[in-house]
């Protein structure tokens, strides 16, 4: 996942009565009442004494400044600001309520740490940020009331559901009133190259990053180079607000944050999608043999632009992209719309833990 820096969730352990709701308010009082979500969220883990996880990111913020915000994080600031925009209220790591009240469904984003700090009691909605495959929790789960696993898109859910039966794909929503379309008048660079390449950096440079720069060059397009983890949300935006099309390199994404973004803001994508086995070099292919859709755009369709599976791929089908993306022929925004707004992920959510709740009084 990439990240948009931008920070709306209220204060740990606090209940959020959902106030910045002004699009969908909360459900009349003559309505069934909506259950209060309880959800924990961790980055790290204590590392020299207990509590030291709160200490060190203060130290690190006033020595290097303002913190770049990690996906797993912008997963829980997304959800909380769908949350508060449809009236559902909720707890943020209050585990002294959720201790009291073991009946209540506990919902754990952030990192599998969260379960051994005591005997969970409750039942459990976990993910979507705490496993990158099955084989890591080695059992642990079996004796945790675990209801549901949340895996952001569908070709992740099919490679966990072998091993954990209830697998859910849930993607977190987009700003969309962040991530606006830029003016025509202000576009001044043809093509935002945004280079997601993880693994085998220096390979893939020669094979794919260089030959598409030089296509680009040929075909006497301007481009800008933006690198995942390098780069500020105010400079992304800024690039995005500029560049008429984004490439979007990445060897997979289990949603792909940073190009929904493009897309909200109506830029058109030539995303490489290689396909392919699962190729995370701390499973594939000592631990894990995965080939069932992998993607880098599992949230994708013919509105939002086109893909390509190596350089020649995009050799022979730039210029079919560019001549769609200049006639204005795609519409991104409206894909990113209709599927991953803050409201329909969030409310999304929520009826994943209802249904959870309600298999657990069976």
């Amino acid at each position: 996942m990439d990240v948009a820096e931008r920070t709306r969730v209220t204060p740990a352990s606090l209940l959020h009565g959902g106030a910045n709701a002004p699009l969908v308010p909360a459900a009349p009082a003559t309505e069934r009442e909506r259950m209060v979500l309880n959800l924990f969220f961790e980055e790290q883990d204590d590392r020299w004494f207990p509590g030291d996880r709160h200490i060190r990111p203060l130290l690190r913020r006033r020595l290097l400044g303002k913190p770049w915000i990690s996906g797993q994080r912008r997963v829980l600031l997304n959800l909380c600001a769908g949350l508060d925009r449809i009236g559902v209220r909720y707890r943020v790591n209050d585990y002294r309520y959720i201790r009291k009240h073991p009946e209540e469904l506990a919902c754990i984003i952030g990192r599998p740490f969260v379960l051994d700090w005591f005997a969970w009691k409750n039942p459990l909605l976990l993910g979507v940020a705490m496993y990158d495959h099955p084989v890591q929790a080695a059992g642990r789960l079996k004796d945790l009331q675990t209801k549901a696993v949340l895996v952001p898109c569908s070709w992740y859910a099919d490679m966990f559901r072998p091993y954990w039966p209830n697998v859910e794909a849930w993607p977190v929503g987009i700003e969309t009133d962040l991530w606006t379309p830029a003016p025509a008048e202000q576009k001044s660079v043809d093509v935002l190259l945004y280079d997601k390449v993880r693994w085998e950096h220096d390979r893939y440079e020669t094979e794919l990053i260089d030959p598409i720069r030089r296509h680009l060059e040929a075909d006497s397009r301007t481009v800008e180079v933006i690198r995942y983890g390098h780069y500020k949300e105010d400079d992304y935006k800024a690039a995005l607000a500029r560049c008429r099309s984004m490439i979007f390199l990445c060897e997979h994404e289990s949603q792909g944050i940073a190009c929904q973004q493009a897309l909200s803001s109506d830029v058109p994508v030539f995303a490489w999608d290689r396909g392919g086995p699962w190729r995370d070099p701390e499973y594939f292919p000592h631990k894990v043999r995965y080939e069932g859709g992998v993607s880098s755009v599992p949230y994708f369709d013919a509105r939002c632009g086109m893909t390509f599976s190596d350089a020649d791929g995009f050799v022979s089908g730039w210029s079919d992209f560019w001549s769609h993306a200049v006639a204005g022929d795609f519409a991104p925004r409206d894909y990113v719309m209709d599927n991953l707004t803050l409201e329909k992920c969030a409310l999304h959510y929520y009826e994943i833990a209802e249904a959870a709740m309600q298999r657990h009084a069976r």
